[in-house]
């Protein structure tokens, strides 16, 4: 998708504080943060939404997953974050490009509007 802002992320045309990439994903800051850390993984590959995965996703998944608690530790929320991909309109999603959200840090932060 051209017009897809995570698109223009992952290619780098639109600015972003990168934490993480590689062949397949691109991790950066999330620009509304809900908590001290907040972090976005995604695929470089447009896929809408998790309802959109397939079989042939299966790694993918697995791998962002495996970086979650990675980064979760990197950036100070070793002590726990949560894991989170809003699924449709419905669901919270207002990006529609499949991310998985790390939300953590040292308490108290709201668990209100964890939307994207």
């Amino acid at each position: 998708m051209t017009d897809c802002i995570f698109c223009k992320i992952a290619r780098h045309e639109i600015p972003a504080k990168v934490v993480y990439e590689d062949d397949d994903l691109i991790a950066f800051h999330d620009i509304a943060p809900a908590a001290p850390v907040h972090l976005l993984v995604i695929p470089k590959q447009h896929i809408e939404s998790l309802a959109g995965v397939t079989e042939e996703h299966q790694a993918l998944l697995g791998k962002m997953l495996v970086l979650a608690p990675k980064l979760a530790a990197e950036f100070g929320a070793g002590n726990g974050f949560k894991t989170l991909f809003n699924t449709g309109k419905d669901g919270g999603q207002v990006v529609f490009h499949l991310h998985m959200h790390i939300i953590g840090g040292p308490r108290p932060w709201s668990n209100a509007q964890l939307v994207g």
